[in-house]
């Protein structure tokens, strides 16, 4: 992130020096950008039969975004979040702890908000809040070796799968118009998500995700 922070620095020397311009009701705007999850696990643990205190800890990923908004009025707009699936590498966690790392899986979650932006449409920094959904989209779930061992020594290769769920997701972030029609937004989203995993041997478990997201973008309105 730090290139984010680079141009977020810029951005703010931008906006103190060039003129106001407004996000206001009625105008579309279209952002690209990056955006980092980060889950905050707390896992269940692996049903029986399974070595008792089997978790699991998930990686972070950053990957792009393609954000579109619309101004309802100056101050509440509708954002719909887009962008291609997050990679996450699942580790062993708890009594599993030394198994290194287990699996992987795709995570795809698109977002939508209804935002409230403060101040007027000309204000040059425009704090923002947001109260919305994802839909968390799993795919491509890859169980390693060490999976394997654990849950089926000597068998066919353990796999197992995600169940894909909405989730409520909260928003709060900051804006730097730079010109009439450029700016640029920082933001963070946590969302609150307890997702069911199934493994083909028959175990269960229930993990609490509840992913941060930082979300770095460069705005265009139309």
């Amino acid at each position: 992130m730090k290139n984010a922070v680079t141009l977020l620095a810029a951005a703010c020397a931008l906006a103190v020096a060039g003129g106001a311009s407004a996000q206001s009701a009625g105008q579309f705007t279209a952002k690209i950008g990056a955006g980092k999850i980060t889950p905050k696990v707390d896992s269940g643990d692996v049903s029986a039969p399974a070595l008792p205190g089997s978790k699991v800890d998930v990686g972070a990923d950053t990957q792009p975004l393609f954000i579109f908004a619309y101004g309802l009025t100056d101050n509440i707009s509708a954002e719909l979040a887009l962008g291609v699936p997050y990679k996450h590498k699942l580790y062993g966690a708890g009594a599993i702890a030394g198994t290194g790392q287990i699996g992987t899986v795709e995570a795809l979650p698109p977002s939508a908000f209804i935002q409230y932006r403060m101040f007027r449409p000309e204000a040059m920094l425009r704090p923002f809040v947001g109260v919305g959904v994802t839909y968390a989209y799993f795919q491509k779930e890859t169980g390693s070796g060490q999976l394997t061992a654990l849950l089926n020594t000597g068998g066919p290769a353990t796999t197992f799968e995600i169940k894909s769920k909405v989730a409520p997701s909260l928003q709060a972030g900051l804006a730097f118009n730079i010109n009439p029609k450029w700016f640029v937004d920082v933001c963070v989203v946590k969302t609150f998500l307890e997702i069911d995993t199934k493994f083909s041997t028959g175990q269960t478990q229930q993990i609490k995700l509840d992913p941060l997201a930082v979300v770095v973008a460069v705005g265009y309105k139309f």
